[in-house]
Order: C-alpha cells, then structure tokens, then sequence
C-alpha cells in the first residue's frame, strides 16, 4: 500500500510541476508576444512619423520655391514645373499623413497632422513678403511641434 501511495504522490508532483511550467511558459509567451507587438507598432510609428515629416518638409520646400517663382519674376514655364512637383509632393504628403492618422490613438496628434498639412498648402498664396515669412516661420515650427508630439507616442 505504501508503493501505491508513493507511486500517486510521485504522478501528483510530476502532474503539478508539469501544470506550473506549462503555465510560466504560457505567461513568458504571452509577453513576449505583447513585447514584440508593441515593438513592431512602435517602429511603424516611428517610420510613418519620420515619413510624414520628410514629406512635409520637400512639400514645403518646393512651395517655398514656387512662391519665389510666382513673386520674383522668374522663366514662366519653370513655375509650371514647380506646380507640378508640388501636387506630386503633396499627394506623397497626404498619403502618409493617412499613415499617421491610421497609426497614432491621440486624436489631437491626429489633427494637428491634417491642420499642417493645409497650412503648408497655403504658404505659396501669401501676397506680401512679409506675409509669406510669417507663413514660412509658422509651417517650420509647426512641423517640429509635430516630430516633438509624435515622440511622445513611440
């Protein structure tokens, strides 16, 4: 009877110790199943934010220059090669702004990636000098307020 009581004792703690690993196991894959998750989403946000605000930058450096083609008299035909660089910029600008929007859960972050995006489309339409500077500053540093905030989500 002793043989029989040790024998059941013996499945009971290889069954227990069993059960407990199993569950250590499960719970260290869990986690680094979440890690990795949040890891991959963190290096999507940073190359959709990164992205983003290389886009904006060439979008707002060509429309920079059409406003200097528009205002100092420059060859005709060269300011309708700007203008088209500038819709192709902003199409690359908007889609990934849509990156953006789809990646980040703040909604004001959201926003204020859509509201730079219709501020830069409005820089080359400043009728003064003074006007298209201020436009100018603005766009800059709204751009790095806009790198400044995404850092706060990666």
């Amino acid at each position: 009877m002793e043989a029989i009581i040790a024998s059941a004792i013996a499945v009971l703690g290889t069954l227990l110790g069993s059960g407990i690993t199993l569950a250590f196991q499960q719970r260290a894959a869990d986690r680094n199943h979440d890690f990795t998750l949040n890891e991959r989403l963190r290096q999507e946000r940073l190359d959709t934010f990164s992205a983003y605000a290389g886009a904006l930058i060439n979008y707002r450096r060509c429309l920079i220059l059409l406003w200097f083609c528009l205002n100092e008299q420059p060859p005709p035909d060269y300011a309708e090669e700007v203008r088209d660089r500038a819709y192709d910029l902003r199409a690359r600008a908007q889609e990934a702004m849509l990156r953006v929007v789809l990646l980040t859960d703040d909604e004001s972050l959201s926003e204020a990636a859509r509201t730079i995006l219709d501020d830069i489309a409005c820089l080359y339409r400043a009728d003064s000098r003074e006007e298209f500077d201020h436009r100018r500053s603005e766009t800059g540093n709204s751009i790095g307020r806009l790198i400044s905030n995404s850092k706060q989500h990666l």
